[in-house]
């Protein structure tokens, strides 16, 4: 990934956005995660909760990842929701998507993730669920906010606080709604005796992907960084940079196949039994594939993501939409063409015949099922089913903000300089060229522009990116 970085960038480490509140943890109130913002956007979420919901008794699923601030920021939200006169129902140790499915399993009117999720163990974050165990929405997102400025908070008195429930069992419950779905062939799985190397990063994913294998009827699992401890022996991100030991690791036990997930697991990426990247772009094209197999119709991804999902679902004879970033917007087209697959191409896989998040338990089900049943012509499978994709290379790259930059502006320059060429203005500004682009917008985690080109060639998606580079460079100094 290439980085052009401004001088004097200064960090901005508190970011409230429709990916949830996330900062890092320590500093100043206003300015970081701080105890006493934790407990000014749990209450104002609490709040607009028992606001929007018809039941006198309000119930929140909460679950974290395994990061070194999770016990003591959960013990701050909990609190925080019991004194608004809220149940809360803990799941301890969990992940992003079991607590998306246990919100309407418990009947609740939400959910909290404590998890941020790629960011390292500095950061920590509230991602917050409606009644569907869905992401809340920009504009209730903006609501909630509004909340948290007016500080108008009214607690429960003694006798009509929260109660609390601790609950185990939803580990046994996400694996078995897995099992469940009609496209995941556990008999076709076992059958190939799969050996498999599992990179979890010290997180959650070392307790729920083992056992969803194990489950599956795999045998033979390596499991590397598997204690949820919050160490993280590598930047969690799963990107090829991230994930050079996994790799050297498949090659040396002769894996068929290498697993890699984020700190809250709804991010899967691959590694093929020669150690090189399956790529997580094509974590969702390849299961797109296996779903569009048996079950017609639309696909979804976001405007950053891979052409090759468009590609393999015109193959099928489908149609294919692209959605602004975040999990939210793509949650939203994917409902408004009836998608049966969608994601993002950071491999998250959304399965609608399971639930409407990210999944990386969902997403190595399927992929593994379609693995089983490839009738490749080497005993290289995973590599061989790679190769029956289009190849396109996108060039990742991001530019560090700092308040003096106008990025409307910049934006709108690019834009205005490309204008002949077809250009999204849905989410920041997506110029086509053929069957190139180059997406440029701002980041909803982090103070960056991201620019993501993709072509068919490595050095020409990379030049793309460099040449809009260059393009904002002459912009800010005009």
């Amino acid at each position: 990934m290439a980085t052009f970085a401004w001088q004097n960038y200064r960090i901005m480490t508190l970011i409230k956005s429709i990916s949830g509140i996330r900062g890092t943890i320590g500093g100043e109130a206003g300015d970081n995660l701080s105890p006493e913002d934790i407990v000014k956007f749990s209450s104002a979420y609490g709040q607009w909760l028992k606001a929007n919901s018809p039941k006198e008794k309000v119930k929140v699923v909460v679950g974290r990842d395994a990061r070194m601030s999770g016990e003591m920021v959960n013990r701050l939200v909990v609190a925080t929701l019991q004194a608004l006169g809220i149940d809360v129902i803990d799941l301890g140790l969990s992940t992003t998507p079991t607590v998306e499915l246990a919100v309407p399993m418990e009947k609740a009117q939400g959910g909290i993730i404590l998890t941020a999720s790629h960011n390292p163990k500095e950061w920590n974050a509230l991602k917050l669920l409606n009644d569907k165990g869905e992401f809340i929405s920009a504009e209730d997102g903006e609501k909630l906010l509004q909340i948290a400025h007016d500080s108008k908070a009214k607690y429960a008195t003694v006798g009509k606080l929260g109660s609390y429930t601790q609950d185990d069992s939803y580990l046994k419950k996400h694996i078995d709604h897995v099992l469940a779905l009609e496209l995941v062939d556990k008999k076709a799985i076992e059958s190939k005796n799969f050996k498999i190397v599992v990179d979890a990063v010290n997180s959650t994913g070392g307790i729920f992907v083992p056992a969803l294998l194990r489950a599956l009827g795999v045998k033979d699992i390596v499991e590397m960084y598997c204690e949820a401890n919050g160490e993280f022996p590598h930047n969690p991100e799963p990107l090829p940079e991230n994930l050079l030991e996994i790799s050297e690791a498949v090659k040396k036990h002769n894996a068929d196949l290498g697993i890699v997930v984020d700190p809250d697991v709804d991010r899967l990426a691959l590694i093929s039994e020669d150690g090189e990247m399956f790529g997580e772009e094509y974590t969702l094209v390849a299961v797109s594939d296996y779903v569009l197999q048996h079950t017609k119709g639309a696909t979804v991804s976001n405007l950053s993501s891979t052409r090759a999902l468009r590609d393999v679902t015109e193959k099928h004879g489908c149609e294919y939409t692209a959605s602004a970033v975040g999990e939210v917007n793509v949650v939203k087209q994917m409902k408004a063409v009836n998608a049966v697959i969608g994601g993002e191409g950071n491999g998250g896989v959304i399965y609608p015949a399971s639930h409407y998040g990210r999944d990386a338990l969902v997403g190595i089900a399927l992929f593994l099922s379609h693995l089983a049943k490839f009738n490749g012509k080497s005993q290289k499978a995973c590599s061989e089913l790679r190769s029956t994709y289009n190849n396109y290379y996108i060039s990742k790259n991001k530019i560090e903000l700092t308040a003096e930059i106008n990025v409307d502006q910049i934006l709108e320059e690019v834009a205005k300089k490309y204008k002949k060429q077809p250009i999204n203005r849905i989410d920041g500004v997506k110029i086509e060229f053929d069957r190139e682009w180059v997406h440029l917008r701002k980041s909803n985690t982090e103070p960056i522009i991201r620019i993501y080109a993709e072509s068919e060639s490595e050095s020409t998606a990379q030049h793309l990116a460099e040449k809009i580079i260059s393009d904002i460079r002459e912009f800010i100094k005009a």
